[in-house]
């Protein structure tokens, strides 16, 4: 099996380089030591958050500060307990890391396959059928599963005890977004100026992989209308091409907004009901959309529906509804 291998233009290799997240860095940076220092496995992580805040990258920069190799996958692709059993024991070597994305959606059967493998590094695989069959105990090596999740209320209890370290990715600040993005700037050979990366952070809806999304399709408008440098002027140029206003939001969010308080009276309304007007999926609404919105305070989830706040009318450019006319 390869060892870790890491684009360095996208994912830091050690936890100096990996961009925020400080207090769980500091934890997580004891731990890594106590491990190797005691030549175990380290314990198994759950990470949660919302995307695009570096789970994956995290796994990673783990696997990489313990030396040791990584097997990525995912909750759909283990379905039924073969599957999982594939994978320990033939693609994990001693304190490896297996990194499952999406860990809620595992298949029941499988999760329930996990747990012996992850308390004792046995599976128990049933032979046979009826009364003949038999149960063959099968030693698998010592790993650490590092187990991610957008949606961390869906990880079943009995999953949820077995983790010893369950870490949450905060949103990032710009000014981390724009240290993030001078790193990769440095290495992929290309001028961003420092006041164009916080500009970048700023719209960047506190998200790494959007702020790295942004930055290349800047560097694509600096190609074509600059000298490829980026400025805080191409910067600026760029990102209105693309729809993406001050705060980050995209035309999809205005839209949200404006349905919100043109259609419904600036609310409260269900989500199915906005999610109909819109023309969206309820989940992209509620996972995608809604947490940034509410971060800024631009939008409030209430018993009753959602509401657009006082903000929100502001950024909007419209005039705040009186008490009386809520």
């Amino acid at each position: 099996m390869n060892r870790v291998e890491l684009d360095p233009a996208l994912r830091p290799r050690s936890l100096g380089e990996y961009v925020g997240q400080n207090r769980l860095k500091e934890k997580l940076s004891i731990s890594l030591q106590a491990a190797k220092a005691r030549g175990e496995p380290l314990d198994h992580t759950l990470i949660f958050g919302p995307p695009g805040l570096g789970k994956t990258t995290l796994a990673y920069v783990i696997a990489n500060e313990l030396g040791v190799g990584i097997r990525v996958t995912s909750g759909p692709a283990i379905e039924k307990p073969g599957d999982l059993a594939a994978i320990l024991t033939n693609s994990l070597e001693d304190r490896d890391v297996l990194f499952i994305d999406e860990i809620h959606r595992l298949g029941r059967l499988a999760e329930e396959h996990l747990y012996p493998a992850m308390e004792d590094f046995k599976l128990d695989i049933v032979l046979g059928q009826g009364p003949a069959a038999r149960t063959l105990e099968l030693p698998v090596p010592r790993f650490t599963l590092i187990g991610a999740t957008t949606r961390p209320g869906l990880i079943t209890g009995p999953m949820r005890s077995r983790f010893g370290i369950i870490e949450h990715l905060e949103f990032y600040g710009a000014e981390e977004l724009a240290s993030g993005l001078l790193r990769v700037a440095e290495l992929l050979g290309f001028r961003l100026d420092p006041e164009a990366a916080l500009e970048i952070g700023q719209r960047s809806r506190g998200t790494m992989r959007i702020a790295r999304r942004w930055a290349r399709r800047v560097r694509d408008y600096a190609e074509v209308h600059g000298d490829g440098g980026v400025t805080l002027e191409i910067t600026r140029a760029a990102l209105d091409h693309l729809g993406i206003d001050p705060l980050g939001l995209d035309e999809r969010d205005l839209r949200l907004l404006h349905t919100i308080v043109h259609h419904f009276a600036g609310g409260p309304v269900g989500l199915d009901t906005l999610a109909t007007a819109l023309s969206e999926d309820p989940d992209t609404i509620e996972e995608v959309q809604e947490p940034f919105l509410i971060q800024l305070g631009l939008l409030q989830r209430t018993s009753r529906g959602r509401v657009a706040t006082q903000g929100a009318y502001q950024h909007l450019g419209l005039p705040v509804p009186s008490l009386d006319q809520v």
